[in-house]
């Protein structure tokens, strides 16, 4: 029998599962007929210029999360070569440079984040867009809030997102929540995103699995989405 796939093992009890499963939370909704990929925010900023442990990338960047997210933009891109197999849409949602007008909640809340140097806003080389890809810049945790992000999706006839990225708890939380809000099917592949630490990450990749999103291993994403049929 196989076993379930639980990549919060590390932080989620036996008794915290049994509550939502009993509850009928966690049901999986599957992967659509033309997803689209989301790559969020992976630029050098968040992984730091080169792969290291936390603590030393902070040297980088302030908001580096270190060789986590080096891990991650393998995986992220394992899934970028199968969309552009089958020519399905990719989808840059990025931190847009920030200006002093930009700063405020955010900015009170995280002041290391105004003033990240402009090599830090640089997409992660090993998965950077190219032509044909969709760059959305934004200045908020979603990628739906104030960007013409649905508007594509429509146009494109996307019916289901697979998010990649970060941070699992921040900017691709925000965007799940609000991907489901719209009724897209979510998919979030759980070594494809990363985060700060690994309680906060676990933690979010559970909560976003009961509620919001299938999260599976990239391994069942990249056959998925293999078997979508071509359009």
């Amino acid at each position: 029998m196989t076993e379930p796939y639980r990549p919060w093992a590390d932080v989620i009890t036996d008794d915290d599962e049994r509550r939502y499963a009993t509850a009928g939370f966690g049901k999986p909704v599957g992967t659509g007929k033309r997803p689209a990929l989301l790559i969020i925010d992976v630029q050098y900023r968040t992984v730091g210029d080169t792969p290291k442990p936390f603590y030393d990338s902070l040297a980088d960047y302030p908001t580096s999360c270190g060789d986590v997210g080096w891990d991650a933009v393998g995986r992220i891109g394992e899934l970028l070569g199968v969309f552009r197999e089958r020519e399905l849409p990719v989808i840059y949602p990025h931190v847009a440079p920030k200006e002093s007008y930009d700063a405020g909640r955010l900015g009170a809340k995280v002041p290391a984040i105004m003033g990240i140097p402009p090599q830090g806003y640089r997409f992660v080389e090993e998965v950077a867009p190219r032509d044909g890809d969709i760059l959305l810049p934004k200045r908020h945790p979603s990628a739906f809030f104030a960007t013409p992000l649905v508007s594509y999706l429509v146009d494109l006839g996307v019916d289901s997102l697979v998010v990649t990225g970060c941070t699992t708890s921040g900017c691709v939380r925000s965007t799940v929540v609000d991907a489901f809000a719209y009724n897209f099917r979510v998919t979030v592949p759980a070594e494809a995103v990363y985060d700060r630490t690994p309680t906060v990450h676990q933690a979010n990749l559970f909560d976003m699995a009961q509620k919001y999103a299938d999260v599976r291993p990239v391994a069942e994403v990249v056959e998925a989405v293999r078997g979508v049929e071509s359009t």
